[in-house]
């Protein structure tokens, strides 16, 4: 039997667990032995589902001590919240990609092998060429690691203009009969749908959608030890085209997060003065039309009071927008389940127009470094088909 594939060969490894991320470059980790150590991140993505601070286990490396380099260390995979091994290092995905395609784990791309590695192609350059016979096929290869739900996975996890351009440059290309390919590598064996984050990114799902037809979008899972070691398997996962033209549309619900500092006294219009203790507030609401110009409008401060959240958004320190776009609505039932999760901050606040006792909701601690908090989000943003059928 062969021995399995190590896309970092035989780098030592060491474990350990997350601190803090100041940028997306750097996180600092605890490691046994040496403390609290600096680590490049291998993976610009925003990962707020995966790195708890004190809670999720990662895998570094480090670089000998005679080679000149800011950080010693470097992040390379974590463990999920079910405890999956996680590959984060997004340089090495093409050398994951490419052993996928010459071992013949890709369906898809069974016959071809890698020829050239980055081809420069008028002002863009792509990851592979493929080679088969006569024949060649060029290849963009993406790392997926936003995985949720009961079986689904995601991309990307923060906006990318550049990843949009990137697939509307590969569609316009003229390469004859062989239509170049899009590879998506999702980092998890349980993975069976593949879907765009028309949550996170509305222009590039919509790009997704506009180059089916131009461009072939491959999308595999695969599997990986604690060691680091791929699994010698690599399975086809689904793009539920239908539900997709469905879903990505700029409607839907949407979450709130504010954080006061300090305690506040605020009139809400007719709800009158009420005290806001220091902590996070949880907002639901909803815009089943323009979805993202109301959400944008919630962000601003300067704007005519209206909504009762108007007036709580002028005394918090921060705010963060979570939309959560969908055909149907589903405002009161995120309300409902929010209210399992958090306290109720003020009665009738949000839901005039509806039978909730309130759309506001308290936690003195951040949800985004809680996992239950994450758990709940993805129930509502990462539905599996066969849920929404």
């Amino acid at each position: 039997m062969s021995e399995p594939y190590r896309p970092l060969g035989e780098t030592p490894l060491f474990h350990g667990t997350f601190v803090e991320r100041p940028n997306r470059f750097i996180m600092r980790c605890r490691v046994p032995r040496h403390g609290t150590v600096e680590a490049f991140v291998a993976n610009p993505g925003r990962m707020d589902e995966l790195l708890f601070p004190g809670v999720t286990p990662v895998i570094l490396t480090r670089v000998p001590d005679h080679i000149e380099r800011r950080t010693r260390w470097t992040c390379v995979a974590c463990e999920t919240p079910d405890g999956e091994p996680l590959f984060l290092d997004t340089h090495r995905t093409n050398d994951v990609a490419a052993h996928l395609i010459d071992q013949g784990l890709v369906a898809d791309l069974k016959g071809w092998r890698v020829d050239r590695r980055e081809v420069r192609v008028g002002h863009s350059r792509f990851d592979l060429q493929l080679a088969r016979g006569r024949r060649r096929l060029l290849v963009e290869v993406k790392s997926c690691t936003l995985l949720g739900g009961k079986d689904v996975a995601m991309f990307p996890d923060a906006v990318t203009e550049r990843g949009r351009r990137h697939l509307e440059e590969l569609a316009q290309l003229d390469t004859g009969d062989e239509r170049p390919v899009v590879l998506f590598v999702v980092h998890s064996s349980r993975i069976r749908w593949f879907m765009p984050d028309y949550h996170t990114d509305l222009a590039f799902s919509r790009t997704f959608l506009s180059i089916r037809d131009r461009l072939r979008v491959l999308p595999v899972s695969v599997g990986w030890s604690r060691d680091l070691a791929l699994a010698p398997t690599g399975t086809p996962v689904r793009i539920p085209w239908e539900f997709l033209e469905e879903q990505i549309q700029d409607t839907g619900a949407y979450l709130l997060l504010l954080h006061l500092q300090q305690a506040h006294t605020v009139s809400i219009g007719q709800l009158g003065e009420h005290r806001f203790a220091a902590g996070f507030y949880i907002y639901v609401g909803s815009a089943m039309a323009n979805l993202t110009k109301r959400v944008e409008r919630h962000l601003r401060r300067r704007k005519r009071l209206h909504w009762h959240i108007d007036y709580l958004r002028q005394v918090a320190d921060d705010i963060t927008a979570l939309p959560i776009r969908a055909s149907e609505r589903q405002e009161c039932d995120l309300a409902q389940a929010m209210s399992q999760y958090a306290s109720t901050a003020l009665d009738g606040f949000g839901s005039s127009d509806c039978n909730c006792g309130s759309h506001l909701f308290f936690r003195a601690d951040a949800p985004l470094n809680d996992v239950s908090f994450h758990r709940l989000l993805q129930r509502f943003r990462m539905r599996s088909p066969d849920e929404a059928i």
